[in-house]
């Protein structure tokens, strides 16, 4: 066995979503030699990628096939992942992709969506940061348990940064850090804006992933700011199964798709499809109607990332300061877990295709 004969085979191993072999795509390194063992790296597009274990099973097939079917193989999966290649004047330094969460209307769970996803994510391995850009009703202070909390800065470079709080694993940012709890914000649309760009511009995010942002629901000022002037990978919609929620989330999705905004879609998820009792945990009661979600991404021709049921723990943990998938490992969190891998698989897919 040579490393050229690795390579040869591996070249028959498909990266499903990019549809070129792992070879060419330049995901391959390190290969070495130890008598029949073989060793290399490959490296995904996200750590977060659901299709590893696929891979991984189709290299070790193709070296027992075409190569030595004695072989040993260990192959050590890690990720870089994969950011726009455009990048201008809208980009913010050292964050790789950002991902806007919204609805269209309130009273979705867009904003547990949001919180869930980012630790989701940042369980998976990636590092991720959270905005939350709803300045009249933010809620990230009370799902995170940092409700009295309030931001420090420190100097870097000659320039004064916001420190955002770690927790969780996620990076986090909201104007609820700089007013009291019970304090309302009674803001004009350009000053809403200049506060949405000291939140993302001047904070000190290090490297990031991913940076999702918690937009606030409706189409208005807030929304229209980060689509054109910062560089978004792309937007997720959030709606119930209700007509009405579907209605309203298919008008943010128009506007961001629309020429003007021109934000990509990179899916929908359905939140509270079904609810679940804790003594009845197989039984499911689709309250609120079924399939709207589909529907909704079938009629704008995006994904559709998954469906999130009503559970009480859900809301419990919230309101207790710390997001589901944070404080179990049970169904629920694996359900966010696939959806939000499913979430980064959109975003390499997207990625691939601009580059």
């Amino acid at each position: 066995m040579t490393p050229q004969d690795i390579l040869t085979a591996l070249k028959n191993v498909e990266e499903p979503d990019l549809k070129n072999d792992i070879v060419t795509l330049n995901m391959v390194k390190d290969v070495r030699i130890e008598g029949k063992k073989v060793f290399f790296t490959i490296i995904l597009t996200t750590p977060a990628c659901p299709l590893k274990e696929m891979i991984r099973n189709a290299c070790v097939n193709a070296i027992h096939l075409l190569v030595d079917k004695e072989a040993e193989v260990e192959i050590e999966m890690t990720a870089n992942t994969s950011a726009q290649a455009k990048q201008d004047n809208r980009s913010v330094n050292g964050i790789k992709n950002i991902i806007a969460i919204g609805s269209g209307k309130g009273g979705v769970g867009k904003s547990t969506i949001a919180a869930n996803l980012a630790v989701a994510l940042g369980k998976l391995g990636a590092k991720v940061g959270l905005l939350d850009a709803d300045v009249y009703g933010p809620s990230l202070p009370i799902m995170f348990g940092l409700l009295d909390e309030r931001l420090f800065m420190h100097e870097k470079d000659g320039q004064d940064w916001f420190i955002p709080f770690d927790k969780f694993g996620v990076k986090l940012m909201s104007i609820g850090f700089m007013v009291q709890s019970n304090q309302p914000l009674v803001l004009r649309g350009p000053v809403t804006s200049k506060a949405i760009h000291q939140l993302i511009r001047d904070a000190d995010w290090g490297e990031l992933d991913y940076l999702i942002i918690d937009l606030p629901p409706g189409t208005g000022d807030i929304i229209i700011t980060l689509a054109t002037d910062y560089l978004l990978t792309g937007a997720v919609i959030v709606t119930t199964p209700q007509k009405v929620a579907i209605a309203d989330a298919r008008k943010a999705a128009e506007m961001l798709l629309s020429p003007k905004i021109n934000v990509p879609i990179l899916g929908v998820i359905e939140n509270m499809s079904y609810f679940t009792p804790l003594e009845l945990p197989n039984n499911q009661y689709f309250i609120f109607g079924r399939g709207g979600g589909k529907t909704l991404a079938e009629t704008i021709s995006v994904p559709f990332l998954g469906e999130i049921p009503i559970v009480e723990g859900v809301r419990e943990a919230g309101d207790a300061g710390e997001p589901i998938v944070a404080k179990s490992d049970g169904k629920l969190s694996k359900i966010f877990a696939d959806v939000a891998s499913q979430l980064a698989r959109q975003v390499s897919i997207l990625n691939a295709r601009t580059n």
